[in-house]
This record gives C-alpha cells, structure tokens and sequence, in this order.
C-alpha cells in the first residue's frame, strides 16, 4: 500500500486536508502541534472505471486502490536539531513513499502563521531546509562508518562513499538529494539509508476562495516548484472538508456556488500517482472488479506480481484489452469475438487502464 506523509509548518491546513480526504475527525486547533501523534488514513482512489466495469461484470464486490495518508505534525525551523517536536516526526516521513508537502496560499487574520506573514516561497525553503540538515547528518554518520572500508578500498563502500559525497555537494548548495543525479545502482547502494530528500515532493497549495494570496507570489511559488522538479495541486482543504457532508448529487452545486468547480482531493491523488510515476489496472469478473496500483513502465509478469507472486515467478500470459474498448464492446465475450482483447507475454508493458487476465503455470 502506498504510504504518503503531510508535512508543512504550523497551521497551513494539513488536518483539515487530512479530514476532508479521510472523512476522519481529527484535532483542529489554532497553534502549533495540535497534531500530537500522526494520524493514519487509508483513503480510496477515485475512478469511475472501476465502477463501470463492476457493472459491466455485475460483480458482486468492488475492490479500489488505496492510498494511505499520514497526518504528520507541523515541522518548525530547527525541527533538525529537535526544535517543536522535531526528529520524532522527521523519523514519521522517512516511513512513507513519498512527502505532500502542504503550503498556506490564504490570508486569514484569525489564524496564526508561525512567521507572522504568508509568504509560499519561505515556507517551503524552511521545510525544505529542515529536511536536509535531517538527511545531511545521516550522510555523515554514514561516511564517518565506511572510512575504514573505504581506505581498505572495499569496492561497494567506495561506491557508495562517492554516491553520498554528491549528495553532500547538493546539499551545500542547498538542494535536495533528488538533484544529485544518482544512478540506479547508487541509489541502491544508499537505498537503507532511507533519506527524505530522495522522496517525490508532491504540493499541495491550500487556498480559500476571496483569500489567496496575489499573482506575484502564487507565481514565485509555482516558479520554486518547478525548478525543483516537483509538481503541485491547488486545493482549497477547507471547502473540501465541508463538502464531505454533502451528498455526491448536490456536490456539483455547492462546488458552482463556492467557485470551486474542480474536486481538489481528486486532483491531488491523480497528482500523486504522476509524482511516484504509478498507473492503474483492473481485474473484473462475477465475484469481483479491482483496481491494482503499478510503477509506469511494468512489464506483464510485474504487474501480475501485484496480484501474487506467484503470477511473476510463473507467468505464461496475459489477456489484456483496454477499459474504454472493453466497457464499448459491453462484455469480454464481445470483446474477444471482435478481436479486441490482445494475448501478451512478458515483455508486454501495462497501460493505465489495462483490463487482463493472467494465465500462469
């Protein structure tokens, strides 16, 4: 299951996102810390394909992807050295697959900002900074450990000695591990390491209709993003959290009303899926329609694996054919008789939205 960390300073909104994304009530308060202990959420990944395809079956169970969100306290600057509650959450974000870095783009007199303004671009240097200091003291206590292998000229600690001495170079130039350029082989070498500025960053901008902040820092905001190669997604987390009382029908009208016509929690999964670079595919039958998550680029016997091992280690085939086709033809039978499910073997790469079916020994 795919684990994500929202993180950001004090008081930018991330238990409320955390609420309206997970339909949980979790402590909202007006200071720092009101999140003493992460909250966990698992949260279903939209996509009326599933149901489509649940109906095409008429399938007795529909079984979606899900996402699993942690609601990490607000970091403050010096959370590297334990300032607020420091390397106790530090260590909460190196568990999970990737960061949601939540960024305040609203103006509210009634609620504090730690540093007194609104001010996007500051607020993520400070967490960004925060993050590396963590991940550069880790660096170093790594190379201090390999020094004697290095001088006996070990030739995987001195492989992995130069990958965490670029790190060290990007860092002191104030960016993220992300930059350094690895390759595959090194980032293996310091995978253990588990460091936080090798995570995808995903942003999330939170901003309230009649309060955003104006064009010149919404653009230096958008411009700091991109140069990092990061994406990010506006959301306004506290009309999303109203809307979880409404029902699906009246949604659209209230979203009119409000001037929040794009559902911001939809965008922001699709924005995680893009950031750790993950697709969907879909098994459907009687008993049973699910949604499977898998990297971009996975070969047939790798995506069978999300399934069961068993269907990597003994893959023979796949029947595959895509949703829009399948959903169009209105049944597999139809589907196969007018030539549109495909047979693919273990080079075949799955598209999102792939429908399959895996024969294995």
């Amino acid at each position: 299951m795919l684990k994500i960390g929202i993180v950001g300073l004090p008081n930018v909104g991330k238990s409320t996102l955390f609420n309206a994304l997970t339909r949980a009530d979790v402590l909202v308060a007006n200071y720092p810390f009101a999140t003493i202990d992460p909250s966990v959420g698992i949260v279903t990944v939209p996509d009326e394909r599933l149901d489509q395809l649940a109906a095409l079956s008429k399938s007795e169970k529909t079984i979606p992807a899900v996402i699993e969100f942690v609601d990490i306290a607000g970091l403050v600057k010096g959370a590297s050295e334990g300032e607020g509650l420091g390397n106790q959450f530090l260590t909460n974000i190196r568990e999970t697959d990737a960061i949601l870095h939540m960024v305040r783009f609203f103006e509210d007199a009634d609620i504090t900002h730690v540093h007194g303004d609104v001010d996007p671009v500051r607020d993520i240097e400070v967490i960004n900074l925060e993050l590396i200091l963590a991940d550069a003291q880790s660096v170093q206590k790594r190379r201090e450990k390999l020094v004697r292998d290095v001088k006996q000229n070990l030739k995987e600690a001195v492989a992995e000695d130069a990958a965490l001495a670029k790190i060290e170079t990007v860092f002191a130039e104030g960016k993220l591990a992300r930059t350094a350029g690895l390759s595959p082989e090194e980032l293996l070498l310091i995978k253990s390491l588990n460091l936080l500025t090798l995570k995808p960053i995903l942003y999330s901008l939170n901003g309230k209709s009649g309060s955003t902040v104006d064009d010149e820092r919404r653009e230096k905001a958008h411009a700091l993003i991109e140069s990092m190669g990061s994406k990010y997604v506006h959301v306004d987390a506290g009309t999303e959290r109203e809307l979880n009382d409404v029902s699906d029908e009246d949604q659209a009208m209230f979203r009119e009303e409000l001037g929040v016509e794009i559902n911001g929690l939809t965008e922001l999964i699709r924005g995680a899926y893009e950031t750790l670079g993950l697709i969907t595919f879909f098994t459907t039958g009687p008993k049973e329609t699910r949604a499977w998550t898998i990297p971009e680029g996975a070969t047939a016997p790798e995506a069978g694996a999300a399934i069961h091992n068993d269907f990597k280690d003994k893959f023979i085939r796949a029947e595959v054919v895509g949703c829009d086709k399948l959903i169009a033809d209105g049944s597999w039978s139809a589907a196969r008789d007018k030539g549109d499910i495909r047979t693919e073997g273990k080079t075949y790469v799955f598209q999102d939205g792939d429908v399959a079916v895996f024969l294995h020994s």
